[in-house]
Order: C-alpha cells, then sequence, then structure tokens
C-alpha cells in the first residue's frame, strides 16, 4: 500500500511498508492529499527504449569515429 505522508516543496513523500521515498509532486492527482492511498502503474516504454539507444549509438558514433 502506497500512502502519500507529506508534501515537502515540489516532492510527494510515499510511505511505503516501513520506508518512505520521493516522487515528483506533478506525478500526484490534483487533489491528493496527505493520508491518501494511491495506486502506481508502471509499464515499459520499448518505443521511446529503442529511440533512445539508437540516439546513444549516434552519439557514440560521432565522438568515436576512425
Amino acid at each position: 500500500m502506497l500512502i502519500i505522508d507529506r508534501f515537502e516543496g515540489d516532492w510527494a513523500v510515499i510511505e511505503f511498508g516501513h520506508k518512505t521515498f520521493n516522487i515528483p509532486k506533478a506525478l500526484i492527482p490534483p487533489g491528493a492529499r496527505e493520508g491518501d492511498v494511491i495506486n502506481i502503474h508502471i509499464t515499459l516504454d520499448r518505443e521511446a527504449t529503442g529511440s533512445r539507444a539508437g540516439a546513444i549509438k549516434r552519439l557514440a558514433d560521432e565522438l568515436f569515429e576512425d
């Protein structure tokens, strides 16, 4: 269970078990308040990953030309 513990500036402090971590407040639904339980759904974006890998390879190729 993920619980909003508090807000600190642009960050939401999230309690998960006996630990806390910060996520950007911009990712929290509008109107969410301290004590609210939130759900987070994480997915992989394979297309974006492939694009980034291609861009990094092109930059590396430019830097390390023979």
